[in-house]
């Protein structure tokens, strides 16, 4: 992982103690929130490596399940978050796995489930200094910070796609910094994922929906 200023050694705003077991968990707790975008009944979570040696130590079950129930990093609500979570009928589990090795040692698993009982899995990992990264959704690898205005598209892997929704991005002059497909199998599921320099509209969003491989998309802006 590279700094690029001291105040990402340093780290956000946060509750503590820990820039990458609190702060980085309770914002990949809020990630998966709005990725789901539905009222979440249900959270499971699944920490690996140093997240389930330490977590309990440094706080990062709390701030993952305050992030899950829309909590920033700073709110001093994750102090108190499994009360919270009783407060609002939220129900959880907590799964701390040492044995096995990820690609970075602080990862999680989320599940969770909704009132209609859909569901969505998302893996995060904390990097340090308050920076994420998430690398799965639905079993579907991806890679995206959410740094910047960010579109998931999750589509069929068909010709044309991609140059849709880069089409409607251009046509309103929309700035993208990163561009990136990822599928399971070729034919298959798929999902693209857009950071861009510029808000994305709803209206962009919306266009982009009508192309009838595309299944589902969902825009974040922290």
């Amino acid at each position: 992982m590279k700094f690029q200023s001291i105040f990402d050694v340093i780290g956000p705003n946060m509750i503590g103690p820990s820039s990458s077991h609190t702060a980085g968990a309770a914002l990949i707790g809020l990630m998966a929130r709005k990725l789901f975008n539905e009222q979440i009944v249900r959270a499971d979570f699944t920490l690996y490596e140093s997240f389930a040696r330490t977590g309990r130590g440094h706080g990062t079950d709390r701030a993952l399940l305050g992030g899950v129930m829309g909590f920033a990093t700073d709110d001093l609500r994750i102090r108190d978050a499994f009360a919270c979570a009783a407060q609002q009928d939220l129900s959880y589990t907590f799964t701390f796995d040492t044995v096995m090795r990820m690609s970075h040692p602080n990862t999680v698993d989320i599940l969770l489930t909704g009132v209609d009982n859909s569901r969505m899995a998302v893996r995060g990992e904390s990097l340090g200094g308050g920076k994420i990264m998430i690398t799965r959704i639905d079993g579907i690898e991806v890679e995206f910070t959410g740094e910047y205005p960010t579109l998931i598209v999750r589509h069929t892997d068909t010709p044309g796609v991609v140059a849709s929704i880069t089409r409607v991005l251009a046509e309103r002059r929309v700035n993208l910094a990163f561009m990136r497909l990822f599928r399971e199998k070729r034919g298959e599921n798929a999902c693209t994922v857009v950071e861009s320099d510029d808000r994305i509209s709803p209206e962009a969003v919306e266009e982009i929906r009508k192309n009838p491989a595309v299944r589902k998309t969902i825009l974040i802006e922290i």
